[in-house]
C-alpha cells in the first residue's frame, strides 16, 4: 500500500501541473485549519503538520504566512471542506474532496465533470463506505534506531502498517489515530516529514487500457478544478508500476 500511495501521489502532483497550482491547494487547507485551530502552529496539530507538508513541497515560508494572514482577516473567504460521491466510467467508485467557498459553484463543476466523463454523481454515503480512511505519516529517525522497536511501541497508537525505508519511515493508521501519533513523534523529536488523511480504496477493480483511460480523463478533469483537493478511485493501479 505504501509505494501503491506514493505513485498515486506522484501521478497527482504531475497532473497539477504546475507549483503554483500545488501551492494554492496547500494554502486552502492551511487557512482552513487556522479558522478551525488558530494561527499558532504549537497549539493547532492540523496546522504543525501542514506546514511540514509545505516544506516537503517546496512551498515558500512567505506562501504559508500569507496562507495564515489571510484565514484570521475578516475580509477572506470561509472555506469549507465538502466531499462529493459518485461513479466514474465503468463503475469506479470516486470520492472527491474539495476545499470551496462557493459549494454551488463546485457541484455545478463536479457534476459537469462526471458527466461529461460518462459517470455519475452520487449522494453522500453512495461509495463512501467501499474507502478506508486512513492517515498516514512519514518521519525521519536518527541513525541506529530499532525499526522493530519502534514499530511494536507505534502498533500501540493505532498504526496497522509500517514502512522502513533508506529515507525513512512511512506509517499508515485510522484516521482518528492522527493527533495520537502526531504529538508522539513531536514527544519523541522525531522530524516529521509529511502527514496527511488519505482513503483507500477496500477493494480495487482492473481495467483494460480503453477503460483505464476512461476513468483518467475524468481524475484529470476534476483534478484540474481548483476547488478540488484529493480524488480518489477504486480503479486498480498497474501492476508493474510503482
Amino acid at each position: 500500500m505504501g509505494r501503491a500511495f506514493e505513485y498515486r501521489k506522484a501521478r497527482k502532483l504531475k497532473r497539477w501541473g504546475n507549483m503554483a497550482r500545488t501551492f494554492t491547494k496547500i494554502g486552502k487547507e492551511i487557512e482552513i485549519a487556522v479558522k478551525a485551530g488558530g494561527p499558532d502552529p504549537s497549539g493547532n496539530t492540523r496546522l504543525r503538520v501542514l506546514i511540514q507538508n509545505a516544506k516537503a513541497e517546496n512551498m515558500p515560508k512567505e506562501n504559508v504566512e500569507r496562507a495564515i494572514k489571510r484565514a484570521i482577516s475578516k475580509d477572506t473567504a470561509d472555506y469549507k471542506e465538502v466531499i462529493y460521491e459518485g461513479y466514474g466510467p465503468h463503475g469506479i467508485a470516486f470520492l472527491v474532496e474539495t476545499a470551496t467557498d462557493n459549494t454551488n459553484r463546485t457541484v455545478a463543476n463536479v457534476r459537469m465533470y462526471f458527466n461529461k466523463c460518462g459517470g455519475t454523481l452520487g449522494n453522500s454515503g453512495s461509495v463512501g463506505f467501499m474507502f478506508e480512511h486512513k492517515c498516514v505519516f512519514k518521519f525521519t529517525v536518527p541513525a541506529g534506531t530499532d525499526a522493530e522497536e519502534l514499530e511494536l511501541e507505534m502498533i500501540d497508537l493505532g498504526v496497522d502498517e509500517f514502512y522502513a525505508e533508506s529515507d525513512g519511515i512511512t506509517v499508515y493508521a485510522p484516521y482518528e489515530s492522527f493527533g495520537a501519533i502526531q504529538k508522539w513523534l513531536d514527544d519523541h523529536k522525531y522530524e516529521i516529514v509529511s502527514g496527511e488523511s488519505v482513503r483507500i480504496p477496500t477493494d480495487t477493480k482492473e481495467l483494460d487500457t480503453e477503460g483505464r483511460e476512461s476513468v483518467e480523463k475524468l481524475v484529470e478533469r476534476l483534478e484540474e478544478d481548483d476547488d478540488v483537493v484529493n480524488v480518489y478511485h477504486n480503479m486498480a493501479e498497474p501492476a508493474e508500476e510503482e
